[in-house]
């Protein structure tokens, strides 16, 4: 059946290739008449052409509708999360302006969602109900340095009172003991009570260990007069008596520099069925681009982002409860640059790929490992190629997961480097002592590559820039497959569309990807015009999807249970090769932590079949999954919702 079915298909190719060669040989000029453009427009649409390369679609949604779309998750309702918050837009902000859209790609609706804060460089995963879980957020905007006007910085403030802790309100102001300046608290902040230290020995009192908190302090004016130079002590506003001596600031320079994006503690599960957010306990921390991914029990880590004051969360990594809707800290310490890529593996311990969206010291938390929570040991994965070039790079979990192999695409060197790089780094986490190797190069250096695993175990990878968000014209208009069996790419159908920094990319149930997002910096390649945001979608359909058939995959259980089956009536059951369990994406800044493909057992009858999920827990997590199964040629039927309790 499969070689009948590439006869035909070749035999298809090959007239489409002489009826054109013909019309070119008795008459030439037609060809330059057609205009490059024309001719192009019409080649891509070409049957032949779009079952070998696949078609692009571009979705322009009416004025009103579009958004700056920043975060995309696939929602089991077939429907697609767009949120934008203010959507990297410092006008937006101010006028409090933040943006959530609802786009069903079926019908083609699209609904306003009322967003209750600036969601703009949140996290979010899915979670075991259905629901979206997106915490963090943006509590103020960058600041560069020329258009600071007010000194400010970060203040640690300490209590020195063993009895009680003490609260410290928005607007408070601290005043330098030496230099005499005065800078003012933008949050309310609670300072914990100081420890009593006693010698293990003796049992004797040595000491009270201050309690500490940290808050973003600025000058009551502007001016680069009220900038300070050394590190002094302040006085807190309001306080008196031993009050006065044991609660005080301490800063070192407070000045003009640039200011980092700040984070919020806020916290949200966005319900697909009632199609609105829903406030639960905030983060203990302030988290602004950290990154989610869901544990074995169903709870999520949250780890890094910047916090309240722009600093990097010094590794104080907490853990959501869904039953509960509460965040607890996990006991140790780790620190990670914003947004790095960390997968749950098989084993239920967590790896971390290098790859991460920037902000950070680049000597810290920047090695790729497996992390183990329990014991908070962290063993280093060596091999990695231009590890220097980390930040904007992708990270895949190549189909099927139980194979634990991942890809690592392209990257850019720290912060606003123009080093991207084109090569792939494979590392396959079954192996005694795991090592990174490299895979098929790209054809440019690639920041932002977007990667999505398709149902026939392929993954499409396309976009990205060579330099930092997009700069000198510099994105990438080409796509590709990836084949892990083969360990080679194949080039497919250019975007239409360029795509670097706030894209990403999603499979939908039925089997095409959506692509959202861009953010260029310039819009020229003398770097002279500032850029717009890319509010257009873009649709790929894959090769698959231009045969002459798919397989049908009807009726069957809503809930399969780890170790369950489930039958499914179909009337292709002999040509049914694979099943596979696919989690829908969250995307955001090249980082997809949920989407996973998952291989099932496969028993074919006369007209259905009949799967089996596995029964590990870390490979199967509990939720929503699209069940696509694929026939003798590669083509997958529409996926069938389930859930896995």
């Amino acid at each position: 059946m499969k070689d009948g079915a590439s006869r035909r298909r070749a035999r298809r190719i090959a007239i489409g290739t002489v009826v054109v060669l013909a019309l070119a040989g008795m008459n030439g000029p037609w060809l330059y008449r057609f205009g490059s453009a024309k001719y192009h427009a019409y080649k891509i649409d070409r049957a032949e052409y779009k079952a070998e390369n696949g078609k692009w679609d571009v979705i322009d949604f009416p004025a009103d509708m579009r958004l700056n779309t920043i975060h995309a998750a696939l929602l089991h309702t077939g429907k697609i999360l767009l949120v934008a918050g203010s959507g990297n837009n410092q006008e937006n902000f101010d006028a409090k302006k933040f943006d959530t859209r609802l786009y069903d790609p079926v019908k083609k609706t699209i609904k306003k969602i009322d967003t209750p804060t600036d969601l703009f460089c949140t996290g979010h995963t899915q979670l075991a109900n259905g629901n979206l879980l997106i915490a963090g957020g943006t509590k103020k905007y960058e600041k560069l340095k020329g258009d600071v006007t007010k000194a400010g910085g970060l203040m640690i403030v300490h209590n020195e009172d063993p009895d009680e802790p003490k609260t410290i309100k928005a607007g408070t102001r601290f005043t330098g003991k030496e230099n005499g300046k005065t800078f003012v608290s933008d949050i309310n902040i609670t300072v914990e009570r100081a420890k009593k230290v006693f010698d293990p020995d003796t049992g004797r009192f040595l000491r009270n260990e201050p309690g500490i908190a940290r808050v973003y302090v600025e000058a009551q004016k502007s001016g680069a007069k009220y900038e300070t130079g050394t590190q002094d002590n302040y006085r807190v506003q309001g306080r008196t008596g031993s009050d006065a001596r044991n609660v005080y600031g301490i800063a070192q320079k407070l000045a003009l520099d640039k200011k980092d994006f700040q984070g919020i503690k806020d916290s949200y599960e966005f319900d697909p069925v009632a199609e609105k957010y829903i406030k639960v306990d905030p983060m203990n921390e302030a988290r602004w681009y950290p990154t989610l991914t869901t544990l074995s029990d169903g709870k999520v880590l949250s780890v890094s982002g910047l916090d309240d004051i722009g600093q990097l969360v010094p590794g104080k990594n907490e853990v959501y409860d869904p039953k509960t809707k509460k965040w607890t800290y996990l006991k140790d310490i780790r620190q990670f640059p914003t947004y790095p890529a960390l997968f749950q593996m098989e084993n239920g311990k967590i790896f971390y790929s290098g790859a991460n969206a920037g902000y950070g010291p680049d000597n810290v938390g920047r090695t790729p490992g497996v992390w183990d929570l329990a014991t908070n040991e962290f063993d280093k994965i060596p091999g990695l190629s231009d590890p220097g070039m980390m930040e904007t790079a992708n990270t895949v979990e190549l189909p099927p997961a139980q194979n634990q192999t991942y890809m690592v695409i392209g990257g850019g060197g720290v912060g606003e480097s123009e080093l991207s790089s084109k090569k792939t780094r494979i590392v396959d986490l079954t192996e005694a002592s795991p090592r990174f190797v490299d895979g098929p190069e790209l054809e440019k250096g690639t920041r932002y590559p977007q990667a999505s695993i398709l149902p026939d175990d392929s993954v499409l990878v396309s976009g990205g820039s060579e330099d930092y968000r997009g700069r000198g014209d510099s994105n990438i208009r080409q796509a590709r497959l990836y084949d892990a069996k083969t360990k080679s790419f194949k080039r497919v159908a250019d975007p239409l569309v360029g795509r670097n920094y706030h894209s990403g990319s999603l499979l939908l149930p039925d089997g095409r990807v959506l692509f959202f997002g861009s953010d260029s910096l310039y819009s020229d390649k003398a770097n002279t015009k500032p850029g717009e945001f890319e509010q257009r979608l873009e649709i790929y359909t894959p090769p698959y999807l231009y045969r002459s058939s798919r397989p049908s995959l009807e009726g069957g259980e809503k809930t399969i249970a780890r170790g369950g089956s489930a039958t499914y009536a179909t009337r292709h059951a002999s040509s049914i090769k694979t099943a596979r369990l696919i989690r829908p994406s969250a995307s955001t800044h090249v980082t997809d932590v949920d989407q996973t493909s998952i291989e099932l057992g496969l028993k074919k009858g006369a007209d259905s079949v009949t799967v089996t999920v596995p029964k590990n827990r870390s490979l199967v997590e509990s939720g929503w999954y699209m069940l696509f199964v694929t026939d003798d040629e590669g083509t997958p039927s529409k996926a069938q919702w389930v859930h896995v309790p």
